[in-house]
C-alpha cells in the first residue's frame, strides 16, 4: 500500500492559534495505535491523555514536539467511473494517531478566554477532527509523488512499447510492400515478355500472310498477262486475215472496175462505128 506524506496547512484565519506541531506525550507513545476504523473514538480519549499529562511535564512535551514531524499519512485513494462513490482503501497496518495543531496550547488559550477544560477539550476535538477531515477531503483527490512517478513510468514503458510495436509494423508493412512491389514487377516483366512474343508471333503471321499475298498476287499478274499476250494474238491473226481480206476484195473490185470500163469502151465504140 503506497503513503504518502504531505505537510498539513490549516487555515489563514487560524494560523496564530495553530502552531502546525503536534504534541504527544512519553505516556501515549506506550500505548500502540488505534486502527483506522477507530480513529475517531479515540480521538478524544487520546487528547484527555494528552492534556493530562502535559499539565504535569511541559518539557517533556516539548520534546515530543520537537521530536514528531507535522505530516500527515494517507493511503492512495481509488476513485470509481462517473456517479460513483469514492472509497479511500488504507493498509490493515495500525498507525499512530495524528494532530495537525498543537492540542494542549489549543486547550489551555480557550481555558484563558473562560472555558472550562472540558469544554475546551470538546471544542479541540471537534476541531482537529474537521481538520483531519478537511485534509482528508482536499487529499482524496491527490496523487502520490511515488504513484506519479509509477505511472509515468508505466506512461514511458508503454510510450516505448507502442513505438517498438509500430516500429516492428512498420518494418513490416515495409517488408510486406517490398515484396508486393516485387512480385507486380515480375508480373509486369512477365506481361512484357508475353506481349512481346505474341508482338513477333503476330509479325510473323503477318509477314506470312504478306508473302502469300504476293505469290498469289504474281501468280495472278502471270496468268493475266499470258491472257493478254493471247489475246493479242488472236486480235493481230484478225487483223492479219482482214487486211488479206480486203486486199483480196481490193483485187476483185479492180478487176470488175477493169471489165466493166474495158466492156463500155468497145461498146461506145461500136456505138460511134455504128453511127459512122
Amino acid at each position: 500500500m503506497l503513503r504518502a506524506s504531505l505537510h498539513a496547512r490549516p487555515p489563514t484565519s487560524l494560523t496564530s492559534a495553530f502552531t502546525h506541531t503536534r504534541f504527544r506525550p512519553f505516556s501515549a507513545l506506550s500505548t500502540p495505535p488505534a486502527p483506522p476504523n477507530e480513529e475517531s473514538d479515540n480521538l478524544s480519549a487520546s487528547s484527555s491523555s494528552t492534556h493530562a499529562s502535559t499539565s504535569s511535564s511541559s518539557s517533556s512535551a516539548s520534546s515530543s514536539s520537537a521530536a514528531y514531524n507535522p505530516t500527515i499519512s494517507f493511503a492512495s485513494s481509488s476513485t470509481g467511473g462517473p456517479g460513483r462513490a469514492r472509497t479511500r482503501p488504507f493498509s490493515t497496518t495500525p498507525r499512530a494517531e495524528e494532530f495537525h495543531f498543537d492540542t494542549h496550547q489549543f486547550v489551555q488559550r480557550l481555558e484563558r478566554e473562560g472555558l472550562n477544560r472540558a469544554q475546551a477539550e470538546g471544542i479541540m476535538s471537534a476541531m482537529a477532527e474537521v481538520i483531519d477531515e478537511s485534509i482528508r477531503n482536499m487529499t482524496s483527490n491527490m496523487v502520490t509523488k511515488a504513484e506519479q512517478e509509477k505511472h509515468h513510468y508505466t506512461q514511458q514503458v508503454d510510450f516505448a512499447q507502442i513505438k517498438s510495436e509500430l516500429q516492428l509494423m512498420e518494418k513490416n508493412d515495409l517488408a510486406m510492400i517490398k515484396a508486393e512491389n516485387d512480385r507486380l514487377v515480375n508480373d509486369i516483366e512477365k506481361l512484357k515478355q508475353r506481349l512481346r512474343e505474341e508482338i513477333t508471333r503476330t509479325q510473323a503471321g503477318v509477314r506470312l500472310d504478306l508473302n502469300l499475298e504476293k505469290g498469289r498476287l504474281r501468280e495472278e499478274t502471270s496468268g493475266q498477262d499470258q491472257k493478254m499476250k493471247e489475246v493479242e494474238y488472236k486480235i493481230e491473226q484478225e487483223i492479219a486475215g482482214l487486211r488479206t481480206a480486203i486486199q483480196a476484195s481490193k483485187a476483185t473490185t479492180l478487176q470488175y472496175l477493169v471489165g466493166i470500163v474495158t466492156g463500155g469502151a468497145a461498146l461506145l465504140m461500136a456505138y460511134l462505128r455504128f453511127r459512122s
